[in-house]
């Protein structure tokens, strides 16, 4: 092995990462120089866990002559993720605690073992390494430990052994920095799903400091499911679970596709908000989003009816206000959300739903900012809100003019 040619290559990709490159970016850059200095690479792959909830898994594989692609791979508690574990190479090594594997594509060869690599045999792969390195427990921003990287060449009689050795040299330091970048990604995509986007990035832009917040103005989605607490009264815990997350599901489905921001779940409850500096802009994506919600729910219902499953609907109120927008909190413990008066009156309109035997019911300054979607509301009357001086008239949806 040339450890001068090692160092170049693992000092190169430490610059890189330093750089802030991708785990796209500084894989298909290491490639390409292996390649450059005579290593006959076909394909080079890596794969590891990832924190999140729908995704067990993320691989990164490049070829030669191609580009270099991510794929994503399901849990293994799913069946999903356990017959993709049965088929992997990687899982093998993982399984049996092994750090390395050849598996020469000549006459010693079984097919069988592995469909993909009977696959890469049938391209033309004369030879497929892997390799697993062991991050230490503190060393990544999740619970996974294996990493490993596969290196596949079609050259007669496979890789060389120095070549071989100049993988195993610098495999430790194309984790070290995939884990890093990995890392940075996985950070990211808790605070979006924990945070939602737009406080997301305002905490990964600085704003950390507790009684920091701005002053903005929107619309506000102030949601409930009817008749939880009935309903999950003697259920098990998994069924009300279930329950809650379909209904959930739904509700912030429609949110986020009209570009609202979900800032809470409190229990059977959902805070969000609809940002724009057109304020009928931001109330006619609330009203789209409840639109959406209502129908989406709809279907819901059928599916579960039809698997004998509960069933319920959401109430939801419609506000528009001022409010302070930032973190609020103890010293060591914040939450990033949404306070004001406004805030408070969205949840006393919510608890009128049930009184009023209304679905949504939307404030006098929702349907004020409401521009032209001001015809889709009728009112209700005038009504005294709980801790706010002045009755305020509320309407709802005209479900006739809609039809």
């Amino acid at each position: 092995m040339d450890e001068r040619l090692a160092q170049g290559v693992i000092d190169g990709l430490i610059a890189q990462s330093l750089a802030g490159k991708t785990a796209t970016e500084l894989l298909t850059g290491l490639c390409e120089r292996l390649v450059e200095t005579g290593v006959p690479l076909l394909r080079v792959s890596t794969a590891s866990d990832f924190l999140h909830p729908t995704v067990g898994g993320l691989a990164l594989v490049w070829q030669r002559d191609d580009t270099t692609t991510q794929a994503s791979h399901p849990r293994r508690g799913t069946p999903e993720g356990a017959d993709l574990s049965r088929q992997s190479p990687f899982d093998h090594l993982f399984n049996n605690r092994l750090a390395r594997r050849r598996w020469r594509f000549d006459e010693s060869y079984r097919p069988g073992e592995f469909p993909m690599l009977d696959r890469l045999k049938e391209k033309g792969a004369t030879e497929y390494f892997a390799l697993v390195v062991v991050a230490g427990e503190r060393a990544s921003l999740s619970a996974a430990r294996n990493l490993a990287s596969s290196w596949t060449t079609d050259r007669p009689g496979g890789f060389a052994d120095a070549e071989l050795a100049l993988i195993e040299r610098i495999a430790p330091a194309l984790i070290l920095v995939l884990n890093a970048a990995r890392n940075v990604a996985t950070g990211r995509t808790l605070l979006d799903i924990y945070l939602g986007t737009d406080a997301a990035e305002r905490v990964l832009s600085g704003n950390i400091v507790r009684g920091q917040a701005d002053a903005i103005r929107a619309a506000i989605w102030f949601s409930d499911l009817a008749d939880f607490t009935r309903i999950s009264d003697g259920t098990s815990t998994k069924t009300t679970l279930e329950l809650l997350n379909d209904y959930a599901g739904c509700l912030t489905e429609a949110i986020h596709a009209n570009e609202g921001q979900v800032l809470k779940f409190m229990g059977d409850g959902i805070l969000a908000i609809f940002r724009d500096d057109d304020r009928p802009r931001a109330c006619s994506r609330a009203l789209d989003a409840a639109n959406q919600a209502t129908t989406d729910v709809r279907a819901l219902n059928d599916g579960r009816r039809a698997s004998g499953l509960a069933r319920t609907e959401f109430t939801l109120a419609l506000h528009f206000g001022d409010l302070l927008f930032g973190n609020f909190g103890g010293g060591t413990r914040l939450d990033f959300t949404v306070l004001g008066p406004a805030v408070n009156e969205a949840s006393r309109i919510a608890q009128l739903c049930r009184s009023l035997d209304q679905r949504v019911i939307v404030s006098s300054a929702f349907a004020a900012g409401s521009g032209k979607r001001r015809a889709e509301l009728v009112s209700l009357g005038r009504y005294a809100l709980k801790g706010v001086t002045q009755p305020q008239e509320l309407f709802t949806l005209d479900r006739s003019a809609a039809a």
